[in-house]
């Protein structure tokens, strides 16, 4: 039975965005190629999936022991106190995002959650120093109650970033030798 236009252009789009995931700096050419579609329509369906937000951006995955940088991943529970919509504002306006700029954090990730913690943000950091500014920035600018618990985790060692393995894997195996 064949699939519906609405299914086949959502079938159509996946696979677009599968190729993208694996290599965004993939030619038109060859993610039609590879996709077994013409150029043209790689293009309308890129350009459609940008148009309506469903490809947000594009970015590279980097060695950030190259950079001189280590990776931190920051958990945050918050009380049951309401958020005031001012709070709210800033940090979709990305007010605190601008402050953690300029201690030299660069923020890759940060997620809204449900769970254990309400807050998950994925950083770099030249080292710990910065990393104790930006807990310290954080609980400052959330002062008022709104934080229960601030975890930080150091990445040692990353095996995947982004759905990308690692080129290193093999200097995983040193940390159990």
């Amino acid at each position: 039975m064949p699939k519906s236009s609405r299914e086949q252009i959502i079938d159509d789009e996946n696979k677009v965005i599968s190729e993208l995931k694996k290599n965004a700096k993939e030619s038109i050419d060859g993610i039609g190629k590879n996709c077994k579609f013409s150029r043209q329509k790689v293009w309308r369906i890129i350009k459609r999936l940008e148009g309506n937000n469903t490809i947000w951006g594009y970015s590279s995955i980097v060695d950030d022991n190259k950079l001189n940088l280590k990776r931190y991943i920051i958990l945050v529970k918050r009380t049951s106190k309401p958020i005031s919509k001012e709070k709210i504002k800033k940090i979709t306006k990305r007010e605190f995002k601008n402050a953690v700029l300029k201690i030299g954090i660069g923020v890759e990730s940060s997620f809204f959650t449900h769970g254990t913690f309400d807050w998950i943000t994925i950083i770099t950091a030249p080292d710990i120093k910065q990393v104790k500014q930006f807990v310290n920035l954080l609980n400052n600018y959330f002062s008022e109650g709104y934080i229960d618990d601030i975890q930080t985790i150091e990445v040692i060692f990353p095996l995947e970033v982004n759905g990308i393995d690692n080129p290193n894997l093999k200097e995983f195996e040193e940390f159990f030798i």
